[in-house]
């Protein structure tokens, strides 16, 4: 077989395919995680009232957050925890989130589970596994080469040199133009 940009561009391409659809699929859905969210559900929720410390600024130590979870022996499966105006959101291994208010002490424990194949695809778009982390990298090279090589493929008055140039040119000026007025 002969190795030439049409044949590296179509092998490649055939080889992420599933890569290709994954990250797209999940890629769309994070851009819209505030509306939904499909990584996990919730499969159990309970409504709780905590009992909130005298001094605020004591909401946000793990040792408050640890003193609480107690309750719940969940204490030594802490994962870490934001607070974002009146919301404490604690995090717990196992998919379990504690959500108070840190106004009224009030809130919701609940117990998630992740959401077959998006739930997955998604993981797989924020994983932080240095495996993965080093195949996303060769994923992102392989890009770059199905991109370039798809440069080349159209000949004649559809081609790169005579109109792909504008076209290319106007897609890498569009999200500096979002960055310079939106950013």
């Amino acid at each position: 077989m002969k190795w030439n940009h049409r044949n590296i561009h179509r092998d490649i391409a055939y080889f992420y395919i599933g890569l290709i659809i994954a990250f797209s699929f999940s890629g769309i859905i994070l851009n819209h995680r505030q509306d939904w969210y499909p990584m996990d559900y919730a499969y159990e929720s309970e409504e709780v009232q905590i009992a909130l410390p005298d001094n605020p600024k004591s909401l946000d130590s793990e040792e408050f957050i640890k003193s609480i979870a107690q309750k719940w022996d969940l204490q030594d499966k802490y994962d870490g925890h934001r607070i974002r105006g009146e919301e404490l959101r604690a995090n717990f291994k196992r998919n379990i989130t504690l959500d108070i208010n840190t106004k009224t002490g009030k809130g919701f424990l609940e117990y998630k589970r992740k959401v077959p194949v998006l739930g997955h695809t998604m993981f797989l778009h924020k994983s932080t596994n240095s495996f993965w982390i080093w195949y996303s990298d060769i994923f992102g090279a392989a890009m770059l080469i199905i991109a370039f090589t798809g440069l080349f493929i159209t000949k004649g008055k559809n081609s790169f040199r005579k109109r792909g140039w504008k076209l290319a040119l106007a897609g890498v000026l569009f999200p500096i133009l979002f960055l310079i007025l939106f950013a």
